[in-house]
């Protein structure tokens, strides 16, 4: 660490830092209503209550939950008969509740209900006898789920813009393409642009796909790096929308860390740094900003500022057999 400052009176002062805290930040009201039903769940059913796969990506969210008695399991035959089960705000495939009626199985989804949008403009594609370019990470929950809301055979996967010109369809194919909502704006955005010129009578969704809060935050991103030279992101590693604040940030001139507790922040990271960025992806409860807060203003005189970019009011209705 940087040697502290003299006062005069020959007590050492904490090295001045300057702290831009990103707005909008943190929980977006897909997590919201998803922690919420699973705490509705628990209270109306009582444990334990089963959820397939974390119900969003963040450590400290789902160990909070299973001190209320939630499990988490990542397949369904691992749920016992006779016990509610949740399913991710990532969404599952079209076969998952189908399993859960058979077994009588009593489940709550609490997939986003901007997740659930790109589910319903999948079907109407195929049933428009389109095939759907789909443009996600292979291998993430929400990714899974999408796919598996079509037959197979009538949705194709591209991560870049070099899978673009991969593409085998002649040019005037019947095309849609969709996307994975906590994607990178700008890099979505090229690889739409490839895939315009490559196909100009290509469908596009009738709205954005990536949602607005994974928007919003990338956008807070760039405006805290751009005065930042150390930006830190709360999120999970396997959370894609904090992975992409990351970049965002990076790309922004800035050198970004992504760091689930303040606990792993690294005392030589600031060293020499007077301005640091944070912000928290969307999984993420505001309750690790100001643990990370606290801490850096143990080892430094914090000037906090928050820099507001978008207001959030967006609020999902819950699942039906929830509401009292």
């Amino acid at each position: 660490m940087n040697a502290p400052f003299q006062e005069e009176s020959g007590k050492p002062a904490l090295r001045p830092l300057t702290l831009l805290i990103a707005a909008p930040r943190g929980f977006c009201a897909g997590v919201d209503r998803a922690i919420e039903i699973v705490e509705r769940a628990l209270d109306r059913f009582g444990a334990p209550v089963y959820v397939r796969h974390e119900i969003v990506h963040n450590r400290f969210v789902v160990d909070g939950l299973k001190a209320k008695g939630a499990i988490f399991v990542e397949e369904l035959d691992e749920v016992p008969d006779g016990v509610p089960v949740v399913f991710s705000a990532h969404g599952v495939p079209k076969h998952v509740p189908a399993e859960a009626e058979l077994r009588g199985l009593r489940y709550v989804d609490a997939t986003c209900p901007l997740v659930s949008k790109v589910h319903r403009q999948a079907e109407r594609q195929i049933e428009a006898g389109r095939h759907i370019i789909f443009i996600g990470h292979r291998g993430h929950p929400e990714v899974i789920g999408t796919l598996g809301q079509v037959p197979v055979g009538t949705i194709t996967l591209v991560e870049t813009e070099d899978d673009v010109a991969t593409l085998d369809f002649p040019s005037d194919a019947q095309l849609a393409y969709l996307s994975q909502t906590t994607l990178s704006v700008d890099d979505t955005a090229r690889i739409i642009a490839a895939l315009q010129a490559r196909y100009p009578g290509i469908v596009a969704p009738k709205a954005e796909d990536i949602c607005y809060a994974t928007s919003n935050r990338q956008a807070a991103v760039k405006v805290i790096a751009a005065g930042a030279e150390l930006v830190l992101v709360i999120g999970a590693p396997n959370s894609s929308n904090s992975l992409r604040l990351v970049e965002v940030a990076e790309r922004c001139g800035a050198q970004a860390r992504l760091i689930q507790r303040a606990s792993e922040i690294d005392p030589a990271w600031i060293e020499g740094v007077e301005t640091v960025g944070l912000t928290a992806g969307a999984s993420a409860p505001e309750e690790l900003v100001r643990e990370v807060v606290d801490l850096l203003s143990r080892w430094r005189a914090l000037e906090e500022h928050t820099l507001v970019t978008a207001e959030e009011k967006m609020i999902f209705k819950l699942p039906r057999q929830l509401i009292d």
